[in-house]
């Protein structure tokens, strides 16, 4: 099992939160075939869902339920935007309020490389970078 983090911060025309929010209701996430680590997605991995610059927060968790794969024609048709694959999701949790990253980066050790912005939309993240967001969505 490992821990990544999905990285949202363009969305072709569609308003990034409601995209998002979009994903989170049908249970799916939008995965480019070009994305590093998409060939590693794999069923139980576990997730957190963040938007990038300018939000800047984590608006929920989730376990992955499939690999990356193309989107069936029934998956195509109930996924909100323009990806034509992605991932299933499982124990999807939306935090309401979001997480903002600088809080959770307050939370680890200068050593650790952590950082705010992405230049993909998947990340692999370690342990305790997960555990770390996990520990600070419950505490609020």
């Amino acid at each position: 099992m490992a821990q990544y983090l999905f990285n949202l911060v363009k969305a072709d025309g569609h308003a990034v939160r409601e995209l998002a929010a979009g994903f989170l209701r049908v249970s799916m996430w939008g995965i480019g075939a070009d994305e590093p680590h998409a060939h590693a997605l794999a069923s139980g991995d576990q997730i957190l869902l963040y938007l990038g610059a300018p939000e800047r927060v984590f608006i929920g968790r989730a376990d992955l339920a499939s690999a990356a794969h193309d989107w069936t024609p029934s998956e195509a048709q109930a996924c909100p935007g323009d990806s034509t694959r992605g991932v299933l999701l499982a124990q999807v949790e939306e935090w309401d309020p979001p997480v903002s990253m600088g809080t959770v980066l307050s939370r680890m050790a200068p050593s650790e490389k952590a950082r705010a912005d992405f230049q993909t939309g998947v990340v692999r993240i370690t342990a305790n970078e997960y555990k770390t967001a996990l520990a600070v969505a419950t505490e609020r």
